[in-house]
């Protein structure tokens, strides 16, 4: 048998080699062992590390401390007997809370306007001719614009005196009505319209100021029990309509398309 016989050179770096990598396990070695008594060490003194078997729970003191008002805590709100301060926010969400409606009686050519089902006000109005006459049923108030554009087979008019909408259109979820102003007021109180509800430019422009998008709105062509109690017979001592008087209807949602600016479709 042959014996395998390496180089001398070639036999001292095998030995370094192999030197070198027993001198680097015993100092790794020795290593974890330093480490393994410095941890438990620091276990046998009441410490905690991050590397180890795990961290102790510590127990929670039996009368714990609260922070103290006014403290340099983050967040910590001081406890003082203050009034809190109301916001323009909390203030706008109070308001909306009340439960506004409109109803209109095209025979008594007026608007009421009902919070909480209490009256609030009424307003003498323009209703629709017997050719183009105003729509019966619930509806909803869908969008809001001041000085409207008035659109009618491909006819536009700019906001000013000679605008048919005035400069307050309230539009309803029926398209191409709505509540709007007028250019002939004295038109206010007759059937003289396209369909839509005119108004005098004081009221449309209080009225505007009174309701908001999605507040219901329901029109009545005859007198029933729910227009006579909101609108008494003349001869008769008007009463302010209460929550049990006056059955808030519940208006119908229509799918419109909601413009910032309103037109009127045809209606005036």
């Amino acid at each position: 048998m042959r014996r395998l016989v390496l180089p001398v050179k070639t036999s001292a770096v095998t030995v370094i080699l192999l030197a070198g990598a027993m001198y680097m396990a015993a100092e790794a070695r020795e290593a974890v062992i330093k480490r393994q008594e410095l941890e438990l060490a620091r276990l046998e003194a009441g410490e905690t590390s991050n590397k180890g078997v795990g961290n102790p729970t510590q127990p929670a003191p039996s009368n714990p401390t609260p922070p103290s008002p006014g403290g340099s805590q983050a967040g910590t709100v001081p406890n003082v007997a203050a009034k809190p301060k109301t916001s323009s926010t909390q203030t706008h969400q109070a308001n909306e809370e009340h439960k506004r409606q409109i109803i209109i009686s095209i025979a008594d050519r007026r608007l009421a306007l009902l919070e909480d089902g209490k009256m609030v006000k009424t307003y003498p109005i323009a209703v629709g001719t017997q050719s183009t006459p105003s729509p019966d049923g619930e509806f909803t108030i869908i969008n809001h614009a001041v000085d409207p554009v008035y659109r009618h087979k491909g006819k536009e008019v700019q906001p000013g005196k000679g605008n048919p909408l005035g400069n307050r259109w309230m539009g309803l979820s029926l398209k191409g009505y709505g509540i709007h102003g007028t250019n002939v007021p004295k038109s206010i109180g007759k059937a003289a319209s396209h369909g839509c509800f005119r108004m005098a430019r004081l009221d449309v422009e209080d009225l505007y100021t009174r309701v908001k998008v999605g507040d219901p709105v329901v029109i009545r062509r005859a007198r029933d029990a729910l227009i006579a109690k909101v609108f008494p017979p003349a001869q008769s001592t008007p009463a302010t309509a209460s929550t049990e008087d006056v059955q808030v209807a519940s208006a119908v949602a229509a799918t419109v398309e909601s413009t910032s600016t309103a037109a009127a479709g045809g209606q005036q």
